[in-house]
């Protein structure tokens, strides 16, 4: 059925009018004023009301496994969070085994995600790095819809590639035109001071903070731009949380490098004082890495972001139950990584970056979903709201507020690390390839109806 939103504020990355938005099944049929209804449609008044692009959230780990755990959402769960807070899209992560095949890995995550909610495409992580794992690398990228592989310089019994072989994937990443992505750490230094802090007896969440400290990521950062200097590829520092990454990252955009930088939702609102609780319980919660830093790093990051240097806001969405976290209670570093964000994003950068005045309502819809569109190559069939495009809408109200709460919260782990908090800003109705899946604080959507984002080399 057509939709026709009616008399509200069109905004895309690049400037805001007073217009209707007519939607023919999974496209957008026309952006202008005074449009007539046709025959057969459902009508939208959108008065005071900001048409916006679905949001895209380019990193999330949903139905992922970790050892014998996996984390708490999958792609059924996960989707209707993201559908609530206003992401239609996401960019998960297919994580191969080292040694396993890439295209198998593919395959499976691509079976998890049959019970989709949401739209939906994929990163795939280069664990290893042979003529073998180029072959299925250049596979994924001409027939898997895959033009972003990602790379670890930490976490070395599993999945982080030492530095020749991430030079070596690098330059062939750059050969297939496609774009790596790195997290970057340095693992020398977290495991020294991992192994040091269990000694001195410090085996409480908060030596998770004490061992990866902003210099380890700074260090990390700089290295990993200079390798992807000379192959010659583009490169994507995902979570980047700290002055002195953003520091590398800017000089390398001056140099005319091209570095693309992406920043978390939890970075922008938590300190580090959360790993200080006395409860281990509460404090476990939070943690990820890199982990949330002081408040000069978060002010240097809504810099970056005001300023462009930072293109993207994800959320790194990670769910652990308190059950699974419980398991490193007293050894921090057997607590497993990651937080949630799905479901808040969108209203935390709304609340704390617009109202505030940091970043304005085009910045916003960059920062959320055009600039991901983008630098994925899915633009403009995403990211923006123009004839043509993918009919993915969010009606936004700018004065509707949200008390995130556990007992309310759509996804499925029992805590929340923004519990209490009160957002202003908020999504009224969702539309997902031409349909209406979020309305009056509900939620209507069938498993399996989000579909695979293809993605062509850049």
């Amino acid at each position: 059925m057509k939709i026709l939103i009616r008399n509200g504020t069109v905004v895309n990355d690049d400037g805001s009018r007073n217009t209707d938005v007519l939607t023919d099944g999974k496209l957008i049929e026309a952006v202008e004023p005074g449009i007539l209804p046709p025959e057969t449609c459902k009508i939208v008044e959108a008065d005071g009301l900001l048409v916006i692009p679905g949001g895209i959230d380019p990193h999330t780990h949903l139905e992922m496994p970790v050892g014998a755990i996996h984390t708490a959402d999958g792609f059924d769960s996960g989707g209707e969070a993201a559908l609530s807070g206003g992401t239609t899209t996401i960019i998960d992560f297919v994580n191969p085994l080292r040694g396993q095949s890439y295209v198998e890995a593919y395959e499976q995550w691509m079976g998890r995600a049959q019970k989709a909610t949401c739209n939906y495409s994929f990163h795939v992580t280069v664990t290893w790095f042979d003529d073998q794992a180029a072959e299925e690398m250049r596979y994924l990228s001409e027939r898997g819809g895959v033009n972003s592989f990602k790379h670890f310089t930490t976490y070395r019994d599993t999945i982080m590639l030492n530095q020749e072989g991430m030079l070596q994937s690098f330059f062939h990443v750059a050969r297939l035109g496609c774009l790596a992505t790195v997290h970057a750490e340095n693992d020398v230094i977290i495991t020294h001071l991992q192994n040091d802090l269990l000694k001195k007896g410090i085996t409480h969440p908060k030596g998770h903070v004490l061992s990866r400290p902003p210099i380890a990521e700074a260090e990390a950062t700089n290295r990993v731009i200079a390798l992807a200097e000379v192959a010659g590829v583009p490169v994507y520092i995902v979570h980047l949380s700290c002055a002195g990454a953003l520091d590398a990252v800017k000089a390398a955009q001056i140099r005319g490098q091209e570095v693309y930088a992406e920043s978390l939702c939890g970075h922008l609102l938590l300190d580090r004082s959360v790993y200080f609780n006395h409860s281990r319980e509460i404090a476990a919660r939070y943690v990820m890495s890199p982990p949330y830093r002081s408040r000069e790093h978060r002010d240097a990051l809504w810099d970056g972001i005001a300023t462009e240097s930072i293109q993207v806001i994800g959320s790194d969405n990670c769910t652990f139950t308190q059950e699974q976290r419980n398991l490193g209670l007293y050894d921090f570093t057997r607590i497993p990584n990651g937080s949630p964000g799905i479901e808040d994003r969108l209203r935390i950068i709304w609340d704390q970056g617009v109202r505030t005045g940091r970043l304005s309502r085009e910045r916003f819809v960059a920062a959320t979903s055009t600039n991901a569109a983008k630098i994925f190559n899915m633009y403009p069939r995403k990211g923006v709201i123009k004839p043509g495009s993918d009919a993915d809408i969010v009606l936004w109200d700018p004065d509707k507020s949200h008390s995130v709460s556990a007992g309310s919260h759509r996804q499925a782990i029992d805590y929340s690390v923004f519990e209490g908090y009160e957002f202003i800003g908020s999504p009224s109705l969702t539309i997902l390839n031409g349909q209406v899946v979020f309305e009056n604080g509900r939620v209507n959507v069938a498993a399996g109806a989000g579909t695979f984002v293809a993605r062509s080399p850049r």
